[in-house]
């Protein structure tokens, strides 16, 4: 928001870092009817079923179960699978309640946008812009070695599609890969509908390979008495802390659930079918991670699982060599099935930024026809392809882990901000002064002591009116997490929301000062265990606060009401930022060099384009309890 010209350079810097905590409103009758057009709802439950399997069980479960069996959990590899999947759960819970209070397009970026402000989301935006396009390139790149299998090897597939060395740089450019993207990006254009339906035909194939797996490996273990359980080093080979670095390690197999709430605009009933969707996927995913696991841990002893080909080489090992096939092909399926996530939930993402103005118009553009953004769908698909063609990204695959768990982190603080200070302010564009004077005149002091000059002259000098809206604003200007209470009449209230807002503050302080701390290796012993018990001792202070204060009123009629309610607040989204925050500090230096050039991008591009032409860029903000009567007044005014 711009300050008037009179006011002094220390109010610019301030109204310029107030761009950064701006939050906007959840979308209502009133923003759709600004002109944006709608996307189709056509997805039921058994669609998102199908989007959240296809999009979280990849290849890499056929890879993933050799390598953290061997180095990791041994036998416990199934414990670590259940672990992991409680751990995604929680996570979970705070998207599907926010799915259900905020059904728009967007996930977590629309999510913290309402919630925390305009910086927060926009950082999440553009990591998740970077996380389903790496992740889709390199999804797409793994194809390519498993679909050769079906002609005998990569250097059997047809000429066109062969992966090839430029000899000047090196670089092996992988035409199969990109051709996949784009056919993906086609089959994307044609409608959520025709998309959904693909998805669940591939996912479909993949989960009965994944049953297939499970009945002929059980059948087997049976029949030669589970070797793999008669071991000397017993069920945990790695001890109890090993089964946990395994969970750690196979936690990134769930992330790919938040998917579904990207077509939270395009779902028939999103209040019951959303949290459903996203339940049943999640849970569909766990039970057959975990028996997978089960048998092919018991079949041969953990150490002499392929790192490579652990499924494969099981049944190779037992004379089934047939099998192979069969599992090539649930492998082959995985791969398209999380391409299709990946590509699907890209553009809604860069919709939604651009339905905000953060970036540009181009990217909210919905087809008439297939009602599917179809321009941020081809842009997509053609940067992936190129990607995929020309690099091997799967160094990078870190950095789609960064997207997801910083995610999955503003979820859980989204959800204790809307239990305990949920915004009660409404942005209104500045088309609305006239209304907002006259609705001052009949409210008085409520909304704000205006000028005499300005109450006497309404319609007075455009110079007089910025003035005024921007002095309207300043008096709802808060601090981070904090909003700041209008009514004069409720002081109890007033600190209650101040303290939950500080509270929420210092608890995300201590964590990430916690998990720092806890994965420092290059620290004392001493220092280390110092520092984490003075951020456990605040961190349980600060849920025993919020846990003694009530919970805001408004909690019940904010957004969207109905739908699910994640359990277990405050406790349960302190546990999903803590997970989340310790393992996105643990990803490495190497992932956080490279995502800081990626943040430091998206940092020019929010300064010279997206804050200038944010959609809150003139906004003024008023009481929640008169945004109606301002609407209402708007509408007298303007007929």
């Amino acid at each position: 928001m711009q300050s008037s010209g009179n006011v002094g350079g220390g109010r610019k810097c301030f109204w310029g870092f107030r761009s950064l905590i701006q939050r906007k409103q959840v979308d209502s009758v009133h923003v759709r009817s600004e002109g944006h057009h709608q996307l189709a709802r056509k997805l039921s439950v058994t669609d998102l079923i199908a989007i959240g399997v296809g999009a979280t069980i990849g290849a890499g479960v056929y890879v993933l179960v050799g390598t953290v069996a061997r180095e990791h959990a041994g036998p416990a590899l199934t414990i670590s699978f259940l672990i992991a999947g409680i751990a995604a759960a929680l996570s979970a819970f705070c998207y599907a309640e926010l799915a259900c209070r905020c059904p728009s397009a967007g996930s977590a970026y629309h999510y913290s946008y309402i919630c925390v402000g305009e910086g927060v989301a926009w950082l999440v935006g553009w990591a998740l812009i970077l996380e389903y396009t790496i992740g889709g390139a390199a999804v797409a790149r793994g194809i390519t070695p498993n679909l050769a299998l079906f002609f005998g090897g990569v250097d059997k597939l047809p000429a066109i599609l062969a992966p090839h060395t430029i000899p000047v740089f090196g670089i092996v450019v992988d035409p199969c890969a990109a051709v996949l993207v784009l056919i993906v990006t086609f089959l994307l254009c044609t409608g959520i509908k025709e998309s959904s339906l693909v998805q669940m035909i591939v996912t479909s194939v993949n989960v009965s390979v994944m049953l297939f797996i499970v009945i002929a490996g059980g059948y087997l273990g049976f029949k030669t008495g589970w070797v793999g359980y008669e071991l000397p080093s017993g069920y945990f080979p790695f001890g109890i802390n090993g089964m946990f670095a395994g969970s750690a390690v196979v936690f990134f197999s769930y992330i790919g659930f938040d998917s579904v709430t990207s077509t939270v605009e395009e779902v028939k009933n999103p209040q019951r079918d959303l949290p459903l969707g996203i339940g049943i996927a999640l849970f569909i995913c766990c039970i057959l991670y975990m028996f997978v696991s089960f048998v092919i841990t018991g079949l041969v002893p953990y150490y002499a699982l392929d790192p490579d080909t652990p499924i494969s080489s099981v049944f190779a090992s037992y004379g089934l060599h047939w099998a192979v096939f069969i599992i090539t092909t649930g492998a082959i399926t995985a791969l398209f099935a999380s391409l299709l996530g990946s590509l699907l939930a890209q553009p809604r993402i860069l919709m939604a930024m651009a339905r905000d103005g953060l970036l540009p118009s181009f990217f909210s553009d919905i087809n008439k026809n297939t009602q599917v953004p179809v321009k941020s769908t081809v842009t997509t698909g053609i940067f992936a392809a190129v990607l995929a063609f020309f690099m091997d990204v799967s160094q990078l695959a870190g950095m789609v882990s960064v997207g997801t768990l910083f995610a999955f982190t503003t979820a859980a603080v989204s959800v204790l901000i809307l239990r305990y200070v949920p915004p009660d302010e409404v942005p209104l564009s500045s088309s609305l002064q006239e209304s907002i004077k006259s609705v001052s005149l009949r409210f008085g002091p409520n909304i704000q002591e205006s000028d005499s000059k300005n109450l006497q002259n309404p319609s007075g000098s455009s110079e007089n009116n910025s003035r005024y809206l921007h002095e309207i604003g300043e008096a709802s200007i808060g601090y981070p997490l904090i909003q700041k209470s209008i009514s004069q009449e409720n002081q109890n209230e007033q600190t209650r929301r101040k303290i939950s807002a500080w509270t929420i503050t210092f608890l995300c302080m201590g964590v990430f000062i916690f998990a720092f701390a806890a994965s420092a290796q290059g620290l004392s012993s001493i220092l280390r265990f110092t520092v984490c018990g003075v951020c456990g001792a605040l961190l349980l202070c600060c849920l025993i606060v919020l846990t003694c204060t009530d919970q805001d009123d408004g909690r019940h009629s904010f957004g969207h009401t109905g739908g699910f309610t994640c359990p277990f607040v405050p406790f349960l989204p302190a546990a999903c930022i803590l997970i989340n925050t310790y393992l996105l500090i643990d990803l490495g230096a190497a992932t956080w060099i490279r995502i800081s050039v990626w943040f430091a991008i998206g940092a020019v591009v929010y300064l010279f384009y997206g804050r200038s032409h944010s959609s809150l860029f003139n906004a003024v903000y008023v009481p929640s309890a008169y945004a109606d009567e301002l609407y209402r007044s708007s509408s007298d005014y303007l007929s």
